[in-house]
C-alpha cells in the first residue's frame, strides 16, 4: 500500500470504454429493478431476477476497475501511483458499494420490501446509489484531463465520458421520481394544466422546475469544460429517458420522445452559439434557450398527443418561460465570469 511514487497515467481511450460499457450494463440493471418495483404488485425478496442483472453488473465493472490498479502493480508501481488517473474514486466506492448492498439485502430481510415513495428514501438505497454513481462515472473523471482529449474531442473519444454520466443522471431522476415531468403521459400533462383546481397544476409545475435542473446541469458541466461535438446532448437524453421510460414500462413514449427532439435541438443550438467557458453570453443563452426549447417541445408533444393544448393559457405558455428562466439562473451559477485564455 506504500505510494512507490510514479506519476499515475491515463488508461487508454478503449479502457474507458470497456469501463463505460460495463456500467451500462450495471445501469441497465438499475432500470430492470425500478420497472420491477413500478409495475410488479409484490416483492417480497431481496434475491430476483432483476436483483441479480444489477448485481452482476456491479461485479463485472468493479472487477474491471480493480484489475486496472493490478495492471499498475504488475509495473512495480504501488499505492496510489498504481490506480489509473479518474480511477481512484471508483475504486474507493467499489467496497462502499457492496457493504451497502449488504446492508441493503438486511433491511429487505427484516424490515420488508419498499414499495411506494419510501423506496427513494431508504438510507441502503441512498448508499447504493451515491456510490453507484461514483463508480460509472469513472470514464468522465478519466476524461476530465487526459492529454488526448483536448478542448474540442470527437463524439467517439467523448462518448465513454457521456455515458457514465448520462447513466449517473439518471440514477438522480430515479430518486426524484415524485417529482419527474418525464414519467407523465402526454393526458396526464394536458389535463394537469387544464385547471387550477385538485394540485395537478402545482405538481407538475414542481416535476418541471426539478427535471429542467437534473436534466440541464450535466449538460452545462460539459459546456463549461468541453466544444461538445455534436451529438453529445442527444446521447444525454437519449439515455436519460430510459430510466423514466423503465418506470412507466414506456406508455408515455411520445413524451420520452420530446426529450430526445430536445437533445437534438440542444446539439444544434450548441453548433449556433458555440458556447464555452470562455464565450460567457453565449454559455448563458444556450443555458436558457436550451431549457426554454426542450420544455416546449414538451407541452407541444403533450399537446399533439394528448388531444389538444391545455385549457389554462397561462400555465402551458409560462412553463417553459419559467425553466428557460431557471436555465438562465443555472447559466449564471455555473459560469459567473468567463474563463481567460
Amino acid at each position: 500500500m506504500a505510494d512507490s511514487g510514479e506519476p499515475r497515467e491515463w488508461v487508454a481511450p478503449r479502457t474507458d470504454m470497456v469501463t463505460a460499457l460495463l456500467g451500462v450494463w450495471f445501469g441497465i440493471g438499475l432500470m430492470i429493478d425500478a420497472w420491477a418495483h413500478s409495475n410488479l404488485a409484490e416483492l417480497e425478496t431481496f434475491f430476483t431476477p432483476w436483483h441479480a442483472v444489477f448485481y452482476s453488473g456491479f461485479a463485472a465493472v468493479s472487477g474491471w476497475i480493480i484489475w486496472q490498479v493490478l495492471r499498475g502493480t504488475r509495473t512495480g508501481r504501488q499505492g496510489l501511483a498504481a490506480v489509473p488517473m479518474g480511477y481512484l474514486a471508483g475504486l474507493v466506492a467499489v467496497p462502499a458499494f457492496a457493504a451497502f448492498g449488504f446492508a441493503d439485502m438486511m433491511w429487505h430481510t427484516f424490515l420488508g420490501i419498499e414499495t411506494d415513495i419510501d423506496i427513494l428514501f431508504s438510507p441502503s438505497h441512498l448508499g447504493l446509489i451515491a456510490t453507484m454513481s461514483l463508480i460509472i462515472t469513472t470514464p468522465l473523471r478519466s476524461a476530465w484531463r487526459a492529454p488526448d482529449v483536448g478542448e474540442r474531442p470527437s463524439l467517439g473519444r467523448l462518448l465513454p465520458a457521456l455515458l457514465g454520466l448520462a447513466f449517473a443522471t439518471t440514477l438522480v431522476s430515479l430518486f426524484v421520481s415524485y417529482g419527474n415531468a418525464m414519467q407523465y403521459g402526454a393526458a396526464h400533462v394536458v389535463d394537469a394544466f387544464s385547471s387550477t383546481d385538485g394540485g395537478g397544476a402545482s405538481d407538475l409545475a414542481a416535476s418541471i422546475v426539478i427535471t429542467n435542473v437534473v436534466l440541464l446541469a450535466p449538460v452545462l458541466l460539459l459546456v463549461r469544460r468541453w466544444q461538445l461535438p455534436f451529438g453529445s446532448v442527444t446521447v444525454l437524453f437519449t439515455v436519460g429517458v430510459l430510466m423514466p421510460g423503465a418506470q412507466t414500462a414506456f406508455e408515455n413514449l411520445p413524451i420520452l420522445l420530446s426529450f430526445v427532439a430536445a437533445g437534438v435541438a440542444s446539439d444544434l443550438l450548441i453548433r449556433w452559439l458555440r458556447p464555452s467557458a470562455e464565450r460567457r453570453a453565449a454559455y448563458w443563452a444556450f443555458a436558457g434557450l436550451s431549457a426554454l426549447v426542450t420544455w416546449s417541445l414538451f407541452i407541444v408533444v403533450a399537446s399533439a398527443a394528448g388531444g389538444g393544448l391545455p385549457a389554462v393559457p397561462e400555465l402551458w405558455t409560462g412553463a417553459p418561460a419559467v425553466a428557460g428562466l431557471i436555465g438562465l439562473a443555472l447559466g449564471v451559477l455555473f459560469l459567473p465570469e468567463a474563463r481567460r485564455t
